[in-house]
């Protein structure tokens, strides 16, 4: 537009620089018309002497003094109209299309005019937010988690509040991140997409390319990698290209963001709110400037609140670093800024200093942290830290949140528990939220308390209708001209009565509504105009503002006059109006506020009622906007509101009726007083919402008023037709009680006459009729004695269905009367039938004029226009008012024969009326239904085949007739024989007219040519289309047929439920006896309701039940509407394409992880390769030097060293050595010696004084601080080093011969950094030397000679500790003497294997890796606490090996050592009664526990311990330990038993674990002690009998083992408490009757309930089919005599109970210990 392109050029300028100044100040000598100077010399503003475009300030060699002039801005730089503006379109855009505007701006542009140039030529929205964004310009990476984080909220935040988002504009840095969110998250609605980057004009790549006027330039974003200049991001959608005159510069967009930034603040966020635009910074990474900018930003004077993205680097990671901190350590952070941004200590130090004084204002900066689950989502976390930078209150607060329609943000951090608020503060919220249509925030007030009596007064509601938004305010100003009939002013003010006259208008028929009645008129007029009784005057709209305040009322308490009364006035005559939700409701609807209503139907009673008339206005606005010509889009949308309200009503009348029928039934006839007291059925038929009235519900209720009370199943109408020709019959036919008919309305008459005293029913309807006060006591009293003869002879007249065939068997009387009087002569006089047929005619004319009389409308005028809206009346109208015209006619003896025509023709019309009798029929109906549809839809054809016969007819009549008279007969000539020529008739012998010379005329040659013309268009086309027509039309009203017929037959039963129930003529008794009542109601003044139609009139309880009740249905639809949208499959493809996302972002995420920890990994192994390698180099290099020449060493030490009195210890298990006790002795100092003396060294500190490792330091400390055991021992060394040497290692006595071949042949050895040193081995023959030995391996016999532990212990030991040498970080291959050189004295290094550092690195940390990685915790192979285990074994009790019965379960006699070491990570075990935890075992004797292997220690709660001391006063830990092993071994024995006998077809073995005593040695403790098991543990049942539901074969079989333990043991013993991790079971519960041994002793554990448990059991196990293989059943399972039964057990479970204690129990001072 060429005035746009005019007003930018003459608004915005450019900038260019006028004056060479050179950059460089080298001396040149040349002159400007150098060559090379031109290619090399810049001036300060970034050109070349060749592109410079302004003077030239001297010579280049020209030499600066001390007043060398400096550039700037101002002084060397010219201002003209800018000459780049337009859009540019971003190629290599495939995704979507970019276009954006830009323009090219003085860098002191006014921020107003570019506020202007935005939202006025830009056509941008007003920002109600604005993000600045700043960060890094150069590219650098993001974390796909931080970068999806920062994404999603930035893009979320804006589009959800329509944000402005402010960048650089370039495609580098945290620019291009942010297009990158546009592209992959954001709208594609280009208004929505509000992105504006302000790059400076000077490093634009080609930015020459964008020079021009309002053109549309190309721009690639991809620039040259080499250019020092940045490409535009193709994804903004503005850009303000900044220019100051430089080039290759920036800076000068700074202060022009700065000066934008803070004039949007200062605008208003919204016409109708206050407050202002809220201003945010988000900082990602960034460099040093960052930090001035978050400093400036805070201390504005209307500070900027700052959200910094933690985990984009450099200096977003500080500032959230130094925010987390509470104290600074000032050295490392000034390390960390100068390694983060490569500067020198002092700008550091500035740095640092920055920081601080932005952590003065730590209040207006967060940190977010997107690695952190528990934090928000970022695009709350945008918002919430804006809202904290406004310091505004909650109420304005509240207000931003709502117009940026953010409710969730509202209803977290706004409208929160503990907020105060204002009286009244509120309900400004909630008016601004409905005229911004705002609908999350009508629910969040209304779920907050505010109530719509308290809020929603007359003003308030005429100020919502007179909100101008959009085309729907134009549209109901037109529909109130229509329904007012004249024009409006422009400044007209809508009134409630207005819209009174809208809905009546809408609804049409007899509708009133409440806005139009005399009283709310004489109120409205009460309210805007007060008597002159001292009140104060008010305009009609100044309710809304302020309240008028009464004599009792302060002016503090005004406004809460005004809330919590908004209608009740001083005066008490006038009555009250209380607005409510059906008010705010039809306002939603009127203005086209489809969410808004859809929210505000769902609160409120009536919501049925609602979702009709909603329906009913939705589909007239539609008709109006039609005919109106608003738009086909409005009307269609109007439509698509229709039927969705339609189908919402359909819906909730389906809920209503599954949830109970006739509470249903009820919700369609009772009378609503909010609606004209129309019902719902009568608003549905209204509005024309046919699967509504067609639903099964209306029909049922349909067919019980078209019944009456009569209970009639087959052949009903022969027996009411034999009941009204035989009145006696009436007598034997069945009849509905009240109960049956509760849900039925009764019309007016059957109230009067009074319903049956003894009907459960009755007090509903006689309280309904108390509630009008339409009968006096004497009435009702009498009508309840009415006798049962007459009751029926009653609810049978009054039937519609009996009077149905009463009036059709008069009506075809009437016919056949009627068809007499037009087939015969008309005498002078009247015959009978005649007079028959006037008297018929005459009362149908009455009975119409009643008809119309009763209508609802107050109006005649209404009551007309309602009446002759039915088809049938119009007929009726127009037979009657022709005969009438017949009987005239028919007195005077020149009119009689005209009489006799009009009777002819009149009976036309009564003859069609039989059609109307036909519809009644269900398989008439729809035919009739069908012929209705096609005769309506044949109007335009018909017409069109008149046009073709009229235009065919007149031209051949004019061509054969050119010479007629005027007459009315040329009409008929012109239309007979055309006519006729569609059904065949041609007239064959008139086609030729020219065959006849008499009637051969000029110009006949034509007709036959026209004939043949017309017929083929009428006969050929039109008569086909109509065919083809009437085709369609019964194909399509075939399907909906039925559904047009139970529409229609509300209105037939309608339509007999109000009529007499005497046909005419006899109809006229019943017209005399209306009057008469009515003349006594009036003489005797008793009020009557103007009631027509059947309502249900319901009391004040059952209505409220009423409300209930559609309360609940409403309730459940919305449940079950969402269930079946959660359980749709779009859903579930959206949620796994939701999660598919979220996995493929984490997996990238981890995929880089790896790729970092493996980089690092194989530098670490490379590394720690070569620190092994010198490791071990360096040893071999010791054992050698230690081993060249040893004999002259060794003296030369043991001369220098001080001996001094080794300590002896002794150990009390000898035949349990643990795997480090190891006994000394003093050597001699002689080698040859056979004592040889061991000497400590005194000197500490000189390496020559031992041959301990030296990288083993730690060790000596650490056995120094936790003894030989770990366990808080005196250390056994007094010096932090422990040189260990000439140590003699022989086999003592105890041991084989053939493990002296087992040390020889040991020819490699381990060493541990943790638990583990090394000792030299020298033998007494000679001077060969075996190496170095790990004293673990070994021990001191008596003789103080070292030796291996015998046996199974000593060959373990070595083998476990050969395979987990490999499996250790700290186990190497160390240097071992070699078997040829050793004879000679001479030491040999292995050598080591032919690989390189790295790749030997790699396999041992690849080793050490592969041990981490399995399951159980490592832990050090000497570390634990030494304890003692007991074992219960099996001896013979008989000669028989394989009869369990004769084994005796025992205790070992001796118990067996072993050393146990806690887990490190332990695992919720406790139960009820224990607490267990989680050991390995790290070395045992013989095979009492596996080496390696996890088990669980169990020990007795203390406070378990305490209650049974009682019992057991003495070492009660012990004996509850020793009860629940024989527990435990008794269920056991069972199982066995239990696995021996079960049938083959039980496949599945459970089994018990072995439980074993330990004896706690460090703290005397008893413990128990089991196998680990792993998997997933199991409880099947409990100690009190409850059990699961069995859901494989395994957990049958182990319930039922239950059920057989009670059956095998004669029921005295039952196996409870099952549980375990598949098939493996441990801590069963073994209940018997009475727990008490002969001794009076506990045989069993404490969680043996009894028999209390033995009746739980018995009366809740439910016996499956493993029970029935075992040959169980429920009879079997019967309950336990009180009394106990005599011992039946098995042999060997008697045998456990006779288990002894093992020897080396004393009880002493309350504890056990142990001795051999």
């Amino acid at each position: 537009m060429w005035w746009l392109s005019r007003w930018i050029q003459a608004t915005f300028s450019k900038r260019d620089c006028v004056t060479f100044l050179p950059a460089s100040r080298d001396h040149h000598r040349c002159y400007p018309v150098c060559q090379v100077c031109q290619s090399l010399v810049r001036c300060c503003c970034g050109r070349l002497i060749a592109e410079h475009v302004g003077l030239y300030s001297g010579l280049l060699g020209h030499v600066p003094g001390p007043d060398e002039e400096e550039w700037s801005v101002l002084q060397h730089t010219s201002v003209s109209p800018t000459d780049a503006f337009g859009s540019l379109d971003f190629q290599g855009s495939t995704k979507r299309t970019c276009r954006a505007k830009y323009v090219r701006l003085s860098y002191d542009t006014p921020p107003e005019l570019l506020v202007q140039l935005m939202l006025r030529e830009w056509h941008m929205e007003m920002p109600k937010l604005v993000i600045s964004v700043h960060g890094g310009t150069d590219n650098f990476p993001l974390s796909p988690r931080v970068c999806q984080a920062f994404s999603t909220g930035l893009i979320t935040a804006a589009e959800s509040t329509g944000a402005w988002i402010l960048t650089d504009g370039i495609n580098t840095g945290v620019s291009k991140y942010v297009g990158d969110a546009v592209k992959v998250y954001g709208s594609h609605d280009h208004r929505k997409r509000n992105v504006v980057g302000i790059p400076p004009w000077g490093i634009i790549e080609n930015n020459s390319d964008l020079i021009g006027q309002d053109v549309l330039r190309h721009y690639q974003a991809l620039g040259n990698p080499l250019s020092k200049r940045a490409s535009l991001n193709g994804m903004h959608s503005h850009f303000l290209l900044v220019d100051d005159g430089t080039m290759g510069k920036s800076g000068c967009q700074i202060d022009l963001r700065k000066r934008l930034e803070r004039h949007i603040h200062f605008l208003k966020i919204h016409p109708r709110l206050p407050q202002h635009v809220p201003l945010v910074c988000v900082v990602v990474e960034g460099g040093p400037a960052i930090l001035s900018v978050v400093l400036e930003y805070v201390r504005r004077s209307s500070p900027v609140p700052v959200l910094v993205f933690e985990g984009t680097g450099r200096a977003a990671d500080l500032l959230a670093l130094i925010h987390k901190q509470t104290a600074v350590e000032r050295h490392d952070v000034l390390l960390r800024i100068r390694e983060m941004f490569v500067v020198d200590r002092q700008e550091a130090s500035e740095l640092l200093s920055i920081l601080m004084e932005c952590m003065e204002y730590r209040e207006l900066i967060t940190i977010f942290d997107s690695e952190s689950e528990d934090l928000q989502e970022a695009d709350v976390a945008i918002l919430t830290t804006s809202l904290r930078g406004t310091r505004a209150s909650p109420e304005e607060q509240l207000n931003i949140t709502l117009a940026w329609d953010r409710a969730d943000v509202a209803k977290d951090n706004i409208l929160v528990y503990g907020q105060q608020w204002q009286v009244g503060s509120l309900e400004q919220t909630m008016l601004d939220a409905l005229v911004m249509d705002r609908v999350s925030f009508v629910k969040l007030l209304i779920e907050n308390g505010m109530t719509m009596r308290r809020f929603l007064t007359i003003s308030r509601l005429e100020q919502l209708y007179n909100i101008h938004k959009g085309s729907s305010d134009h549209f109901l100003r037109h529909i109130i001209e229509d329904a007012k009939q004249t024009r409006l002013p422009a400044v007209y003010r809508i009134s409630l009565i207005d819209i009174g006259m809208v809905i009546e208008y809408l609804i049409g028929g007899a509708y009133r509504s409440t806005y139009t009645r005399k009283s709310f008129r004489a109120m409205y007029s009460h309210i805007h105009n007060p008597a002159k009784g001292g009140k104060e005057t008010s305009s009609p709209f100044s309710k809304a503002r302020k309240a008028a305040p009464t004599p009792e009322t302060s002016p503090s308490r005004s406004h809460f006059h005004r809330t919590a009364r908004p209608c009740r006035h001083q005066s008490t005559s006038s009555p009250e109006f209380l607005c409510t939700f059906n008010d705010l409701f039809v306002w939603a609807v009127l203005k086209h506020r489809q969410e808004m209503a859809m929210f505000l139907w769902q609160h409120g009673e009536q919501a049925m009622a609602r979702a009709v008339v909603a329906c009913k206005l939705y589909r007239a606005m539609a008709v109006e906007a039609g005919d109106s010509n608003m738009g086909d889009s409005m009307a269609e949308e109007l439509k698509k509101n229709s039927l969705e309200f339609g189908q919402l009503a359909v819906d909730l009348l389906d809920q209503a009726f599954r949830e109970n029928e006739r509470m249903a039934m009820k919700l369609l006839t009772w009378e609503m007083k909010d609606w004209s007291n129309f019902t719902c059925l009568q608003m549905a038929v209204s509005s024309r919402l046919r699967p509504f009235v067609a639903h099964n519900c209306t029909q049922m209720l349909l067919t019980d008023l078209w019944m009456g009370r009569l209970n009639l199943s087959k052949n009903s109408w022969f027996k009411i037709i034999a009941s009204i020709l035989m009145p006696v019959a009436i007598q034997m036919l069945e009849f509905k009680n009240q109960a049956e008919m509760s849900h039925v309305p009764q019309p007016q008459e059957a109230l009067q006459f009074g319903w049956d005293p003894g009907s459960p029913g009755a007090s509903e309807q006689e309280g309904a009729a108390n509630a009008m006060k339409m009968f006096s006591f004497k009435h009702e009293r009498g009508s309840r004695c009415l006798c049962p003869w007459t009751r029926k002879v009653y609810d049978f007249y009054t039937a519609p269905v009996v009077k149905f065939w009463f009036h059709t068997m008069a009506f075809l009387g009437f016919l056949m009367m009627f068809s007499y009087t037009v087939l015969v002569r008309l005498d002078e006089k009247p015959n009978i039938q005649e007079c028959l047929v006037i008297t018929y005619i005459l009362t149908m004319a009455a009975e119409k004029a009643r008809e119309v009389l009763v209508l609802e409308p107050r109006k005649f005028t209404k009551k007309l226009k309602v009446w002759f809206s039915e088809y049938w009346n119009i007929n009726d109208f127009m037979g009657i008012l022709l005969f009438l015209v017949g009987v005239s006619l028919r007195w005077h003896q020149e009119t009689r024969l005209a009489s006799h025509i009009v009777y002819s023709l009149d009976f036309i019309f009564w003859s069609v009326r039989l059609l109307d009798l036909f519809a009644v029929n269900q398989h008439a109906g729809p035919y009739l239904t069908m012929i209705t549809k096609m005769m309506s839809n044949m109007f335009y054809i018909v017409v069109i085949m008149a046009i073709v016969l009229v235009s065919f007819g007149t031209s051949r009549k004019s061509i054969l007739s050119p010479n007629e008279d005027p007459s009315w007969n040329l009409l008929r000539d012109v239309v007979f024989q055309p006519y006729w020529m569609i059904f065949g008739e041609v007239y064959a012998g008139e086609i030729d007219a020219c065959s006849n010379p008499e009637t051969c005329v000029p110009g006949a040659f034509l007709t036959p040519f026209l004939q043949a013309v017309y017929l083929f268009v009428q006969y050929i086309i039109m008569v086909n289309v109509l065919i083809a027509f009437f085709n369609n039309v019964y194909f399509d009203m075939s399907s909906i047929s039925r559904k047009l017929w139970k529409y229609n037959r509300y209105r037939y039963i309608m339509t007999y439920q109000e009529k007499p129930w005497l046909p005419p003529p006899l109809i006229l008794l019943s017209h005399v006896t209306l009057c008469l009542s009515s003349m006594w109601q009036k003489h005797r003044k008793a009020s009557k309701r103007g009631r027509t139609g059947l309502k249900l009139l319901l009391a004040p309880d059952d209505l409220k039940k009423l409300h209930e009740f559609e309360e609940k249905c409403v309730t459940g639809y919305f449940r079950d509407k969402k269930e079946s949208q959660q359980g749709s499959q779009i859903n579930q493809i959206r949620s796994a394409a939701d999660k598919t996302e979220e996995m493929a972002g984490i997996l990238v995420e981890v995929a880089e992880k790896i790729s970092i920890i493996q980089d690092n990994m194989h530098t670490l192994d490379g590394h720690l390769g070569q620190l092994q390698d010198l490791s071990a180099l360096a040893v071999d290099t010791l054992n050698f030097l230690s081993a060249t020449d040893n004999q002259q060493q060794e003296v030369a030490r043991l001369g220098q060293s001080q001996p001094i009195a080794c300590r002896h210890e002794q150990v009390s298990h000898r035949t349990s050595v643990g795997p480090f006790e190891v006994r000394s002795k003093c050597m001699s100092a002689s080698p040859e010696e056979e004592d040889c003396s061991f000497r400590w060294p005194l000197q500490r500190g000189d390496s020559r004084e031992g041959v301990c490792h030296l990288s083993l330091p730690h060790l000596c400390a650490g056995w120094r601080d936790k003894g030989m055991y770990g366990s808080g021992e005196p250390s056994r060394a007094s010096s932090p080093t422990m040189p260990l040497r000439d140590l003699q290692l022989q086999p003592s006595h105890e041991e084989s011969m053939e493990e002296e071949d087992d040390e020889d042949n040991l020819h490699a050895m381990s060493r541990s950094s943790s638990h583990t040193f090394l000792l030299t081995d020298s033998h007494s023959d000679g001077d060969r030397s075996l190496g170095i030995r790990n004293p673990a391996f070994y021990r001191l016999d008596d003789t103080g000679h070292v030796t291996r532990p015998q046996g199974l212990l000593g060959r373990k030991w070595a083998f476990d500790l050969e395979q987990s040498r490999s499996l250790s970080a700290s186990m190497e291959t160390v240097a071992m003497p070699d078997a040829s050189t050793s004879e000679h004295g001479r030491w040999t290094l292995l050598a080591p294997p032919q690989h390189s550092h790295d790749q030997r690195a790699m396999e041992r940390n690849n080793l050490m890796r592969l041990a981490h990685s399995i399951p159980f915790t490592p832990v050090s192979l000497l570390g634990g606490v030494e304890v003692c285990i007991y074992t219960l074994e099996e001896t013979e009790a008989g000669s028989s090996l394989e009869d369990q019965s004769s084994k005796i379960s025992t205790w070992i006699q001796h118990g067996r050592t072993a050393v146990l070491q806690p887990l490190a990570h332990q695992e919720v075990l406790d139960g009820g009664l224990r607490r267990a935890t989680k050991v390995v075992c790290t070395w045992a004797e013989g095979v009492v526990l596996k080496l390696g292997s996890v088990y669980v220690v169990k020990a007795f709660r203390p406070e378990v311990v305490r209650i049974w001391q009682k019992v057991f006063p003495i070492s009660t830990s012990l004996h509850l330990c020793l009860r629940e092993i024989q527990q435990q071994r008794a269920a056991q024995k069972l199982m066995q038993r239990f696995n021996q006998i079960k049938p083959s077809s039980v496949p599945y073995s459970p089994r018990f674990l072995d439980v074993s005593l330990l004896h706690w040695r460090s703290d005397g403790q008893w413990l128990t002690v089991e196998k680990n098991m792993s998997g997933h543990f199991r409880k099947y049942n409990n100690n009190t009998g409850e059990e699961i539901s069995p859901s494989s074969g395994l957990e049958e079989a182990i319930l039922a083992f239950s059920h057989w333990t009670y059956e095998y043991t004669n029921r005295e013993l039952l196996v409870l408490d099952l549980q375990g991790v598949g098939a493996d079971l441990t801590d069963p519960s073994l209940i018997r009757f009475d727990d008490k041994s002969s001794s009076g002793e506990m045989a069993f554990g404490p969680a043996n309930l009894g028999d209390d448990a033995i009746q739980s059991f018995v009366l809740k196990h439910t016996c499956n089919s493993c029970c029935k293989k075992l040959g169980l059943s429920g009879e079997n399972k019967t309950s336990p005599s009180p009394t106990p039964r005599p011992p039946h057990c098995p042999p060997f479970i008697i045998n456990t109970y006779k288990t002894q204690k093992p020897k080396g129990f004393i009880i002493m001072n309350r504890h056990a210990r142990i001795t051999n």
